[in-house]
Formats: C-alpha cells, structure tokens, sequence
C-alpha cells in the first residue's frame, strides 16, 4: 500500500511517501492526458522521485514530507498534483518506520550476489509469463468474472493489470473479449487477482 515511510537502508534520515503505481495511477486516469502521472503532475508539483522500482514511486517534498506535522500526514499535495481536484484527506496516515541494519558497501553487494543466484529460475519463469499467452482456463476464469463486473470495473482493473507489461491499452470501445485475448499469461493472472478483489 501507498503509505509514509522510514526506511535507513533505502532513504537514510529521510521522511519519504512511498506511492503505489497502481493506486496513483488509477486517480491519474481522471485527468486524461495520457502522460506519466509522476513526470506530468507530481514533479512539476515540487515533489522530488528519491526511488523507483518494484511498483512504488517514492516522493519527498513540501506539504508532503516536508514542513509538515509528521503527526497529521496526508497525502492531500499529491492528489492535487496527480488530479488537478481539491483533497480533504480526513484522516492521519501513520509513519511505517522498517528498522533493520544498515550494511556495508560490501555486504550488500553479497546479499545482491546472494539474493539473484536464488532467484535466478523465479526469474526467468516470470519472464517467460510475460510472453506467454493466457491459457484456456485463465480465458474461461476471466469470461466468468467480467460477466459480473460493469464496463468502468474492468477497465480500471485491465489498467492495473498491464502496467508495464507489453500489452497496449484497451482502445475506446474495444470490446471485453477482444482485450482478454490480447493479455498474457502474467497479465491475465494481474486481473484475475485485480478482478477478485473488487467482488
């Protein structure tokens, strides 16, 4: 989820939001003009990108991270930016603090050696998923599903779906079935996911 962060390893003393791709960008489809919601909106903003990767962007930056009271964080600048509408966030977001060690050059350098020698076959599965077409049970699964979910539903949950993948957005009345059968075996297992957790 979306949330304020502390994190030594990633940000040293640095407040940070950690916004989630999927989650912004879905806000940003209300805008329509087809860029980078963080490039088009959240820079321009003021708000500086300190990381990307692994489906967050994390942001710095006045009235977010900064010249704020860390006891009444909201992410009310950012939904400006990203929307262009007024936000009246109701509530306090907490400040998620990962205490963990931080390590040398040299020992991260042996946990990275590490962490993608056990990786590597995970790897190259998803790779392979990537590209692959559905299967038929994933079609079928999917054709039951967006029988019970309307038009708008769908869309939003193809978008997050495909983010960064090779399948293009749906065109303006491109039919339901049409989309199905373009995603991939990884793409398909997104909005399955995406799908069941709007029911």
């Amino acid at each position: 989820m979306s949330g304020f962060t502390r994190d030594p390893l990633h940000y040293g003393e640095h407040l940070v939001y950690e916004a989630l791709v999927s989650r912004w960008s879905r806000y940003h489809q209300r805008c329509g003009c087809g860029r980078d919601w963080v490039a088009a909106h959240a820079v321009p903003a003021g708000l500086t990108v300190v990381r990307k990767g692994n489906g967050f962007v994390a942001l710095t930056g006045p009235g977010l991270t900064e010249d704020v009271d860390e006891s009444r964080l909201t992410s009310d600048v950012l939904w400006r930016a990203v929307t262009g509408t007024e936000a009246q966030q109701e509530w306090s977001e907490p400040v998620r603090v990962i205490d963990r060690p931080v390590l040398s050059a040299e020992q991260e350098q042996q946990r990275k050696t590490a962490n993608r020698a056990r990786y590597a076959e995970q790897r190259r599965r998803s790779a392979q998923a990537q590209v692959e077409p559905l299967t038929g049970p994933q079609r079928a699964y999917l054709e039951n599903l967006v029988a019970n979910v309307s038009r708008e539903r769908f869309d939003d949950a193809v978008t997050q779906a495909i983010e960064g993948s090779s399948v293009a957005v749906p065109f303006p009345g491109e039919k339901t079935l049409d989309v199905i059968e373009r995603l991939t075996k990884a793409t398909a297992r997104e909005l399955i996911t995406a799908l069941k957790e709007e029911r």
